[in-house]
């Protein structure tokens, strides 16, 4: 699906946090977050590694937003820790939501529309780097429904994805180990969980090929229902959580 696994991966590890009790409730969300960059960084490289042997990666696109979803995702790793943990998770799941709803609706750009230059591309870099490292998702959510906007083909789109997701992972795992302040725990390395990440990469890295494959064989439309279907389960999941908090 080109979107690196964090839709599942925070959200799942947020869940299990939260039921062992093995992380302050106003740290668990970030520990889910960081964790999740950290596994995608191998999740993603499976899968991109894959989509390359097709040749369905777009280097050209690859060029304009690199280096600005860089800059978004070390931004995101040093502001994120900063913000109320009510916020954030309201905060990622009405992204995920509205990004939802674009998947599955029948909506189609303007034929005419195309990926904007360099400078377009850097706002529309950042901003994806951003939230990406804010949510732990490694861009595929922001990437693939704004490549699809600007009239790219949809398997094209999760290639390209799954290969930025890389980079991006990377920089933002990088940023939550190093820059962000520490919580101090002994089972953590900076924010990340090791445990989780061992667990998580044996059987991923594995079943990313597998993905691929299917997603070829599925036709553009499916695909991208499927992709906001999987969306909706995530942030209805965190929205619940926070409503059962609150009451």
């Amino acid at each position: 699906m080109g979107i690196g696994g964090g839709i599942i991966i925070v959200p799942t590890l947020y869940l299990i946090y939260n039921a062992t009790n093995r992380f302050d409730d106003s740290s668990i969300l970030i520990v889910a977050i960081a964790t999740s960059l950290s596994c995608i960084v191998f999740t993603s490289a499976s899968a991109a590694f894959a989509q390359n042997r097709r040749h369905m990666i777009l280097w050209e696109l690859v060029i304009k937003l690199l280096p600005w979803l860089l800059v978004g995702s070390v931004l995101a790793s040093y502001v994120v820790p900063l913000l109320p943990a009510l916020v954030l998770k309201v905060g990622i799941a009405c992204f995920l939501i509205s990004v939802a709803v674009i998947m599955i609706s029948s909506w189609q750009p303007p034929a005419g529309r195309v990926f904007p230059g360099y400078l377009g591309g850097g706002l529309i870099g950042t901003s994806a780097g951003f939230i990406s490292g804010s949510a732990g998702i490694a861009g595929g959510n922001v990437i693939v429904p704004t490549l699809i906007f600007f009239n790219v083909p949809p398997h094209n789109s999760t290639a390209t994805s799954s290969f930025l997701g890389v980079p991006i992972a990377l920089s933002g795992s990088l940023g939550y180990l190093f820059f962000a302040p520490q919580v101090g725990h002994p089972e953590l390395i900076g924010y990340v969980d090791p445990i989780a990440f061992i667990a998580i990469i044996t059987g991923s890295i594995l079943a990313a090929p597998i993905g691929v494959k299917i997603a070829h064989n599925i036709s553009p439309p499916l695909l991208k229902k499927i992709f906001g279907g999987m969306l909706i389960l995530a942030s209805t999941r965190m929205l619940i959580d926070v409503f059962n908090h609150q009451a």
